[in-house]
């Protein structure tokens, strides 16, 4: 029998001598008694710690020996809290301060990898929407061009310097756009380097709502031959030119979000929302929802538009989707927002207030008030106004905070149903509600005389 720390007896079943224990390439062997422990494979008590001499610094987490030999270091994994997250603004004073920087590229995997068509009821009659992009996309009406003003000259730039990471996957995707068409060779004046950007691969009585992503939506649409040539980039493997519409120009996504409009518009506002290459199919029964999916997955079909199963989410009850979370209940914040808006640090200046408002005015429809709230730090925001941080300010900056990380889930309007507007005003500001059915939909307000933004 053993007697433990607790006072308590832990019964035994035999002693093994002289044990080989190899730390940091050092062989420490220990007599050992033998136990029913199941959680650990060996515990080294105070005898084995005295005998080697053994110095635990738990701060460096690291544990020193003592020896007549030399002193032996043995570095462990020293514990975190967990990960650390801080905004664009600290990061920017940690660095004016002189801290160091990393960046790091993490692989992520698809969480939809596992997903199985014929398991999905609707989905699996459109086998053909899901298959990958393999070449050029049909001609289309509208093709994508690319207008200059009058007079604009070639515009041609020297490549960037790469991480040996980022040359693998550059010549990764130049292999890939090659061998479906997307790229070709180019002997275009234009020539722009290659930037890489981090890609995402997130109603009342609403009860099942599915996303879904189109596959590089953007090489889903040609672009005119006359424009091809002002696609051009340059790289260290070669000079290419575009002939679907490319991620980065500034009216892709106007474009893009055109061709999906025509497609769906007669669905529009009824059962799907769109934002570029996300359509959102939302339902008041499962048995609708499937009438819904068919006719979506039949647009895309008809238009030959292709979608990425892993990237879809079909079915579901609750879902994210530009910052909120779309559910049975209603529209509420997306939990990450909320938690960016909670560790915010205190405006030091008027351009990180502007910051602050502008991530909180993103959801000010969920705050009763939100202009009269924050007119003490839009002061601060004018022209030629000197930066004060008073105590006003410190109690509008912590109430909202407060009001944002804590809002309600606010309903989503039925097309059709009669909708109420409460107002209320003062010598500062001018709010309201709008409500259907005693349910909240949103609140609005404006500070000062211009009460335009009040909608």
């Amino acid at each position: 029998m053993v007697k433990v720390a607790g006072g308590g007896f832990l019964s035994t079943l035999g002693r093994a001598r002289g044990v080989e224990i190899e730390i940091a390439g050092q062989s420490m062997p220990a007599d050992l008694v033998i136990s029913p422990v199941e959680l650990y494979d060996v515990i080294l008590g105070m005898d084995w710690l005295s005998h080697y001499r053994v110095h635990l610094d738990c701060y460096r987490g690291r544990v020193v020996f003592e020896r007549d030999a030399g002193r032996l270091v043995y570095q462990g994994v020293r514990p975190t809290s967990g990960s650390i997250v801080i905004s664009a603004i600290q990061a920017e004073q940690l660095l004016e301060r002189g801290c160091e920087a990393y960046l790091a590229t993490i692989s992520m995997s698809e969480s939809g990898a596992g997903v199985v068509m014929g398991d999905i009821e609707v989905v699996q009659d459109f086998e053909d929407v899901f298959q990958s992009l393999k070449g050029l996309p049909p001609s289309r009406s509208d093709p994508f061009t690319i207008e200059l003003e009058p007079g604009t000259a070639p515009i041609s730039k020297t490549p960037y310097r790469m991480a040996p990471a980022e040359l693998a996957e550059l010549k990764k995707q130049i292999e890939d756009l090659l061998s479906k068409g997307f790229i070709r060779p180019s002997v275009s004046p234009w020539g722009a380097p290659v930037l890489f950007v981090k890609k995402k691969d997130g109603v009342s009585d609403f009860v099942s709502i599915t996303e879904i992503d189109l596959a590089s939506g953007y090489h889903q649409i040609p672009i005119d031959e006359a424009d091809v040539r002002k696609t051009a980039f340059r790289t260290r493997y070669g000079h290419f030119e575009f002939v679907v519409m490319p991620f980065g120009l500034t009216n892709a996504p106007a474009a893009f979000m055109r061709l999906m409009n025509d497609v769906f518009r007669e669905y529009l506002d009824v059962f799907v929302i769109i934002f570029i290459d996300d359509i959102l199919v939302y339902s008041r029964s499962q048995e609708e929802h499937a009438t819904h999916l068919r006719l979506v997955l039949e647009k895309l079909r008809e238009q030959k538009l292709f979608a990425k199963l892993s990237k879809c989410s079909f079915w579901q009850r609750e879902m994210g989707f530009l910052g909120h979370i779309v559910s049975a209940e209603g529209v509420s914040v997306d939990p990450a927002k909320i938690e960016a808006i909670r560790d915010w640090p205190r405006p030091s200046s008027a351009t990180e207030i502007r910051s602050f408002l502008g991530l909180a005015g993103y959801y000010r429809r969920f705050v009763k008030g939100f202009a009269t709230m924050a007119q003490p730090m839009t002061k601060l925001t004018g022209k030629d106004v000197p930066f004060v941080w008073s105590a006003e300010c410190e109690e509008s900056f912590s109430q909202l905070k407060e009001m944002l990380t804590t809002t309600p889930v606010l309903a989503l309007p039925e097309p059709g149903k009669p909708y109420m507007v409460y107002t209320d005003a003062s010598g500062i500001g001018l709010g309201c509600v709008l409500m259907q059915e005693g349910r909240v939909i949103a609140y609005a307000s404006s500070s000062g005389r211009d009460f335009s933004d009040v909608a």
